[in-house]
């Protein structure tokens, strides 16, 4: 069976109907209520459908509510904004970030204006190449026509702000310092991790358990974003709350700030984590990947 996103998530599932029906598969769309011992759907116009784990031929997660490109691509701007990498130039309306190759976030090209086109993937290589970076493509669905698999496939999932106490446990600090750094354990430079334009950045902290980073960038129609980053647990504090602590904190530090939505980016993959944010309140929003442009243009680095 395809993976099921939690409870509470939105989905469009592709099932199978018993032998001898025509046609042989129907598709059911709605918030999944159940998955156990069989999977429940609450669809608007059929109320509660059940559906059996071995049926399923296919899963997607949807948005909760529909969401225009143009929420997208003021979304991801925010967001690159919060992570742009130590050097960052326009492209044809890509913005480009490097970072000297430390993280994917930090080296990637993102289509953030209605200009971007396939048209810029020539210069964007040799703008990577000449500083010795493989030219990667941050693309969210529905902003670019570029339809490769791509790699890091990514959930962008949001939540809205409210007023909130932090955690006392949590510190907060300007930079990451030696602990904070030895509990991320990623070769980042600190350069790297403090990099934020036009916003305000904080690193918080329960000593030697957890660590995570914020970030308050504004998105070009006004919304202030707060974004969730470099979120790690020590493995022998695990499943002891700290991550969820540290979030709290970092939400109600970022509603301080005048932030009045928040995003994680997650891998698609990354089942714990997923779980976690959407226990937050979090939901899916969009999702982007990255693609290797050079495997687009025939180029070599």
């Amino acid at each position: 069976m395809a993976s099921l996103p939690p409870v509470g998530s939105r989905v469009s599932i592709r099932y199978r109907l018993p032998a001898g029906t025509t046609p042989p598969l129907t598709d059911v769309i709605g918030e999944v209520r159940a998955v156990d011992p069989v999977i429940v759907v609450r669809t608007k116009s059929d109320g509660l459908v059940e559906v059996s784990p071995g049926d399923v031929v296919a899963v997607r997660e949807l948005s909760v509510v529909p969401v225009r490109a143009s929420a997208i691509r003021a979304l991801e701007h925010a967001a690159a904004l919060a992570w742009p990498g130590t050097e960052q130039t326009w492209q044809d309306g890509w913005l480009l970030r490097a970072a000297g190759g430390y993280t994917s976030r930090a080296n990637s090209a993102v289509p953030l204006d209605f200009s971007a086109t396939i048209a810029a993937l020539p210069p964007i290589v040799d703008w990577y190449r000449q500083r010795g970076l493989p030219a990667w493509l941050a693309l969210p669905e529905r902003l670019s026509p570029i339809r490769a698999e791509g790699v890091k496939h990514t959930r962008v999932m949001v939540t809205e702000l409210a007023a909130g106490e932090p955690d006392p446990a949590v510190t907060l600090l300007d930079r990451p310092d030696a602990a904070w750094l030895t509990t991320y354990e990623r070769d980042v430079p600190a350069q790297v991790l403090t990099a934020v334009v036009d916003g305000e950045v904080v690193f918080a902290a329960e000593p030697t358990a957890a660590v995570g980073r914020g970030a308050v960038t504004v998105a070009p129609d006004g919304t202030h974003w707060l974004g969730i980053s470099a979120v790690r647990v020590s493995d022998e504090h695990r499943r002891r709350g700290h991550a969820r602590r540290l979030c709290q904190t970092l939400l109600a530090w970022g509603a301080q700030r005048g932030a009045t939505r928040a995003y994680v980016q997650v891998l698609s993959d990354n089942e714990p984590a997923i779980l976690l944010y959407h226990s937050l309140g979090f939901r899916l929003h969009h999702h982007h990947r990255y693609v290797d442009a050079v495997s687009l243009t025939g180029r070599t680095l």
